[in-house]
């Protein structure tokens, strides 16, 4: 009895020992199948921003433009603050030069049109003189028959000579308008031009005076200068259409990131995701995959292997959270894939990033 219960007890004990790992195993499996993280590294981004860009003037041909006053990064400014200034003392003195030529040639139509009245008024006295004279030589001429033949001749003399008088007038009257039209409109052609020319230098001028264009916060740009790369500030020498700050709404905040043809059937629009920020591990904020790009790019290294462009867009903020961060999303691609089945969300349009384009 005694060894056939020491038996019955060992056969127990082993079959107990096959079926746990087997038990273990299934568990594991199933907790591994139910949070499968897929980890995507991008960078933050504002999802309202405008870029900021050096001046392009109408007209001149400068090289580099100088940053007199700036606005420090950090700043948070309102709509129509100003951000930047640079050096616009040549646009300035321009529209001064352009302006005194204008009031100048201003002048000149006015006292050319007061010289053209004069003499209009002038040439009408001389027509007016030379019409009454041509009436009374025609007044004249009708005693022809009551007057001596010598007074007859001389009233025609007097009626040619009264009419060669008037048309000479009439004709050089015409004439003179003609001319001082023409001469008045030849200034006030020149007037315009160097008015359109001031207008320019006045543009000009003040475009080198840059205001925000929204409500945000200011980030300045990292630029060459030097041999090194350096954030901009005053002094600075920039090329005209060079982007050198942007002024972003913090507010809504996104994580732009590259997947690669492998990992990007498994994303879906709608997915959650979990975004951290290298420069401060300790904050996580929760996320969801908003955009994916329909069409891929190619890679550094070979064309045949694409990436293409995930947008995250991360829910709240934090004072910390701010552009060009580097951050790690982790999407949790097997929750939505459990709920949705094998249907995929249609990619989406991305648009470029601020800065990036023109």
């Amino acid at each position: 009895m005694v060894a056939a219960a020491a038996v019955l007890i060992a056969i127990l004990f082993v079959a107990t020992r096959s079926k746990t790992p087997s038990t273990a195993t299934s568990t594991q499996s199933a907790a591994a199948a139910s949070t499968q993280i897929l980890r995507l590294k991008g960078t933050t981004e504002a999802v309202q921003a405008r870029a900021i860009l050096a001046p392009e003037l109408a007209g001149q041909s400068v090289p580099t433009l100088t940053i007199i006053h700036l606005t420090p990064s950090g700043t948070r400014v309102k709509k129509g603050d100003p951000l930047v200034e640079f050096d616009r003392q040549a646009q300035m003195r321009d529209f001064v030069d352009k302006q005194a030529d204008y009031q100048k040639l201003v002048d000149q139509v006015a006292e050319e049109q007061a010289k053209e009245n004069a003499a209009r008024a002038k040439d009408e006295t001389e027509l007016k003189t030379a019409e009454d004279a041509l009436s009374k030589a025609q007044l004249e001429i009708q005693k022809q028959e009551i007057v001596s033949r010598i007074d007859a001749e001389k009233n025609q003399e007097n009626l040619d000579e009264a009419k060669a008088t008037y048309d000479q007038l009439r004709e050089t009257f015409d004439l003179k308008r003609k001319a001082a039209l023409a001469a008045i409109r030849i200034l006030e052609i020149q007037r315009d031009r160097t008015q359109q020319t001031m207008t320019h230098a006045q543009a000009n001028a003040d475009l080198m005076q840059i205001h925000s264009p929204l409500d945000g916060v200011v980030v300045l740009n990292t630029i060459w200068k030097q041999g090194t790369m350096g954030e901009v500030q005053e002094g600075d020498q920039l090329r005209p259409g060079e982007p050198f700050m942007q002024v972003v709404n913090p507010s809504s905040m996104q994580v732009r990131v590259m997947a690669n043809q492998q990992d990007f059937p498994s994303l879906q629009v709608g997915q959650t995701a979990k975004v951290r920020l290298d420069a401060y591990p300790d904050l996580v904020f929760p996320a969801k995959l908003d955009q994916l790009a329909p069409v891929g790019e190619g890679g550094d290294f070979s064309n045949k292997l694409r990436a293409f462009v995930v947008i995250v867009a991360i829910e709240g903020n934090d004072p910390k959270l701010m552009p060009d961060l580097s951050a790690a999303v982790d999407v949790d691609i097997a929750k939505q894939s459990a709920e949705s089945g094998p249907q995929k969300s249609a990619p989406q349009k991305i648009e470029q990033k601020p800065g990036s384009g023109s």
